[in-house]
């Protein structure tokens, strides 16, 4: 296939709404409720393996977002203003040392300002290797783990993201999409849309045919 639609995002906005739970339901309720104005736990920590949700929910706290992997050195995290109580760092183990210290500092300007960070990995706090008194922080917050869908848990996601569209696929066309797409759950719901755009731009039905142009056609989005 020429190209794959890796670098689509969905088109909604990440929300706790549209985050597909599967076995998560005790980490999303502790975020909701670490989220819920009267909480006063200062740090709440999401580790969990790629894919497994970890940036969705990061996005969709509405807290002021950083992704270390692209920023490690958070140089683009403007200063704690007064009406900003909430920060989000992903993938903290990206940070560099000067990164290391921004975050340190961070989190005590946020523990003095009764704000609060919301952080991400791929392994627990204790298990980063990062300085010893940020992962010490680190290691203090409310830490949960999120866990990968299920591959029956991503074809029954797909299926209704698919009914939500009104989009009516053939029976075999989640199965023959799951075998050629990549497996996360982003891509997968990308591909989707594309799927379905393609579809009415075409005024064609979905079928096999239709899916395997999409795959192996450039779309223009």
């Amino acid at each position: 296939m020429r190209q794959l639609i890796l670098d689509l995002l969905p088109e909604e906005r990440p929300s706790f709404e549209n985050f597909v739970v599967g076995s998560n339901g005790e980490a999303l309720t502790g975020l909701a409720s670490w989220l819920a104005p009267a909480n006063r736990e200062p740090l709440f920590f999401l580790c969990g393996e790629a894919g497994a949700g970890k940036s969705h929910l990061l996005q969709a706290s509405e807290a002021a977002y950083t992704d270390a992997r692209v920023d490690p050195d958070l140089s683009a995290m403007s200063p704690c203003a007064p009406n900003d109580s909430a920060y989000a760092v992903d993938n903290v183990e990206a940070l560099s040392a000067g990164g290391q210290i921004s975050l340190f500092n961070l989190i005590n300007r946020l523990s003095a300002s009764a704000g609060r960070l919301l952080a991400t990995a791929s392994v627990p706090p204790r298990q980063l290797v990062l300085r010893e008194d940020l992962r010490t922080r680190l290691g203090s917050s409310l830490v949960y783990r999120l866990q990968p869908l299920s591959d029956a848990e991503k074809l029954a996601a797909l299926g209704e993201q698919a009914r939500a569209r009104g989009l009516t696929l053939p029976a075999d066309a989640l199965a023959y999409l799951f075998l050629r797409a990549p497996r996360d759950m982003r891509s997968l719901s990308a591909l989707l849309m594309a799927i379905d755009r393609y579809s009415l731009e075409h005024k064609r039905p979905v079928t096999l045919s239709l899916l395997r142009e999409v795959l192996q056609a450039p779309l223009q989005l």
